[in-house]
């Protein structure tokens, strides 16, 4: 069987907002040999649906992590332009912290903007303990790149964007074979991630969150 037959297979059509397609791709990768039970790093962007999905699929202690580049995007833009800039340095100050005093650190900047600008105080506190899960897990910085932010996903998604939006009429099935066919050629130029050396220590860490009864960890 070819990697595009198999890629293919793979690919689930469905709003990335639809809990219930969510579900059914990480339930899809499960019966295809992804062990429910080994512990992973999810890394994700703010969608709840996705949240939900890991949640029943992979259970309620599953480690994610937030897209920070999301966060980044979605506080500034709820503030006046001249308050841009400091909210966002803010923000990259507190996630050089420890968990516990960068989380605290955010509830401080919230405080300071929810008076004018309410909305990006909540936008700020959605989500927060997943926003410091790599701090908390003390995963190595030199892994922080590329854990923190969901851009190792977003760029070949970006690369199938592009190599198909000429296309104006799809046809059934005709979205799957596209898509497979341009991750494929996208990963002709993939390479290494940033801090790779240190993936080792990333798998002591999840794996030492492995509980032996199979049941996750308080």
């Amino acid at each position: 069987m070819s990697n595009e037959i198999v890629l293919r297979e793979t690919l689930r059509e469905g709003s990335t907002e639809n809990a219930e397609a969510a579900k059914d791709l990480l339930r899809h990768l499960v019966e295809h040999g992804v062990d429910p039970a080994r512990r992973r790093l999810f890394v994700i962007d703010g969608s709840k649906a996705l949240r939900t999905a890991i949640h029943a699929v992979f259970g309620a202690e599953a480690p994610v992590q937030r897209c920070r580049n999301h966060k980044l995007r979605n506080v500034p833009a709820r503030l006046p332009r001249q308050q841009q800039a400091q909210a966002a340095s803010l923000v990259r100050a507190a996630w050089k912290m420890n968990y516990k005093e960068g989380m605290a650190r955010f509830r401080q900047i919230a405080a300071w903007l929810e008076h004018d600008w309410p909305d990006a105080a909540a936008a700020l506190l959605e989500g927060l303990e997943e926003c410091f899960t790599i701090n908390r897990l003390d995963v190595p910085p030199s892994l922080d790149w590329c854990l923190a932010t969901s851009n190792i996903v977003d760029n070949p998604h970006s690369g199938v964007r592009e190599r198909t939006r000429r296309v104006c009429r799809w046809q059934p099935g005709m979205a799957a074979r596209w898509s497979a066919a341009a991750f494929l050629e996208i990963e002709k130029s993939f390479r290494k991630i940033m801090g790779y050396r240190d993936l080792w220590a990333l798998k002591a860490i999840l794996d030492g969150l492995q509980p032996a009864t199979g049941q996750a960890v308080a």
